[in-house]
């Protein structure tokens, strides 16, 4: 057995955690997948590099609104991916290498683990390591269904899709998530007939019921949308594609497509961890339970020297949030007598669809029935984008603000924004909650560029009637 001073298992957010403080000890870092972890090889990144240019190959359509006639003249599939994996492949190699290249203090083990006792693990060649001190930053990967088919080299998750040698004609994408609405944008976009189909009635279903109704409407004008559908099975034609067949409001249909996108999910990598076996405390969806500090949980209390950080242990599976929760950690690792603690009030996330979406806070329905239980009142606010000089510039009739804001204090609970640049529009809103900023205060304390999009943040703020407005003086 080789004992280190730190075990980190994952090299995603997990590997921030090693710097030069960690000099004079010994580390050890575990990863069998590609170095970097989801966000870097298969997510946020790789994914919004797709989207700028899907972003651009739209604009041609959306031009001609305008008397610009511009035209869009195809996409070259390996061209882009090429671009996109080259620097992506190479950061990875890089990081991998720099690790390696560190034997003084960091030990890198390329290898599947698991656990054997709360802080120590055998991997699969057979090397039993334990340490002082355990990082478990494992991730999540994708679901697949159980249907028949399911296993066809045809279908796709968001990790394999984004490297196809060839941009597909037809594609089905299962799942109404974020997800989907994403990789329906980008193929889309770049020309292919996309088919997406969802069991519940509308897309994004877990965001704002009024964000959710409003991207199902806008989505269904530019692909063919299914709703109340499944996907119940899947089988390969002499031809090379597949069939999938569809049970429906109106009953069973084959729907013929060159790949199958599943898009339904992500889930915590602790099956084959052993985190079970090894007497931790586990959510219903699989992740590993920790409390504010991040610390493991066994029996509700927590593990001395075990901590979690990101999408193995979190409810957000968001790069920001793990790298938050990797700040924490890298904190209480080195200072066990000041804890601090993890902030979960306030996180915001996007999707990078068409139109974007961007949310921070409590929905509409979540405000309510938490004003329902504690007897306060809410009051909202929507604004449209062409109710502004630049939603006139860009002639827009469908992107918008809403609010949520508690009518005594004037408290901004939610946003939700769809439209043009939702995620950078979102930000101001964050930094109002995180800091306590009432919405009048926000709207009446500060100047406001004319004619910039965030005018639409200041009428939606001026919107909401609440009653810390009446306390201040109009000037």
């Amino acid at each position: 057995m080789t004992h280190y001073d730190l075990a980190i298992i994952g090299t995603g957010s997990g590997n921030s955690l090693i710097t030069r403080r960690w000099a004079d000890r010994k580390v050890v870092l575990v990863d069998r997948g590609a170095f970097g972890g989801t966000c870097l090889n298969v997510g946020c990144i790789p994914t919004k590099m797709y989207v700028y240019p899907a972003d651009l190959a739209a604009t041609a359509a959306d031009a001609a609104r305008l008397g610009v006639d511009l035209s869009f003249d195809g996409v070259r599939w390996p061209d882009v991916r090429d671009r996109i994996f080259s620097r992506i492949d190479a950061n990875s190699a890089e990081a991998r290498t720099f690790r390696a290249e560190q034997p003084e203090y960091v030990t890198l083990i390329e290898d599947d683990v698991h656990l054997v006792g709360e802080k120590s693990f055998r991997t699969s060649s057979g090397e039993v390591v334990s340490a002082d001190q355990l990082v478990i930053a494992t991730g999540s990967h994708a679901v697949l269904p159980d249907i028949p088919g399911i296993q066809l080299p045809q279908v796709h998750t968001s990790d394999t899709i984004m490297r196809l040698p060839d941009r597909p004609r037809r594609l089905l994408i299962k799942g109404g998530g974020y997800i989907a609405a994403e990789f329906a944008h980008i193929f889309g976009s770049f020309g292919t007939e996309v088919t997406i189909t969802a069991r519940g009635p509308s897309l994004l279903r877990h965001l704002d019921e009024t964000v959710s109704t409003v991207f199902t409407e806008q989505a269904a004008q530019q692909w063919d949308v299914r709703l109340h559908t499944a996907v119940t099975g899947l089988s390969a034609n002499d031809d090379g594609s597949v069939t999938a067949r569809l049970e429906g409001p109106e009953g069973p249909t084959d729907l013929e497509v060159d790949i199958v996108l599943v898009a339904i999910g992500r889930t915590p990598n602790t099956n084959g961890l052993g985190a079970q076996e090894a007497g931790f405390d586990l959510h219903p969806d699989g992740r590993l339970a920790v409390d504010e500090y991040q610390r493991v949980l066994r029996d509700g209390a927590p593990v001395e020297g075990v901590w979690s950080l990101g999408d193995v242990s979190s409810d957000y599976q968001l790069k920001h949030v793990a790298n938050h929760e990797a700040r924490t950690v890298a904190h209480n690792l080195l200072h066990p007598e000041d804890l601090h603690a993890s902030d979960h009030r306030f996180i915001p996330a996007a999707v990078f669809s068409h139109p974007q979406i961007a949310v921070v806070g409590l929905t509409e329905d979540q405000a309510l029935a938490a004003a329902e239980s504690t007897g306060t009142t809410i009051v909202t606010a929507v604004q449209q984008y062409g109710s502004t000089a630049y939603g006139w510039a860009m002639e827009d009739t469908q992107g918008f603000v809403k609010l949520i804001a508690e009518q005594a204090t004037g408290r901004i609970l939610g946003a939700h924004i769809v439209g043009h640049e939702a995620s950078l529009l979102i930000q101001p809103i964050l930094q109002a909650m995180s800091f306590d900023l009432d919405a009048y205060s926000m709207a009446r304390g500060q100047y406001w560029i004319h004619p910039a999009l965030t005018e639409v943040l200041e009428n939606a703020l001026l919107k909401l009637r609440t009653n810390r407005e009446l306390l201040i003086p109009r000037t």
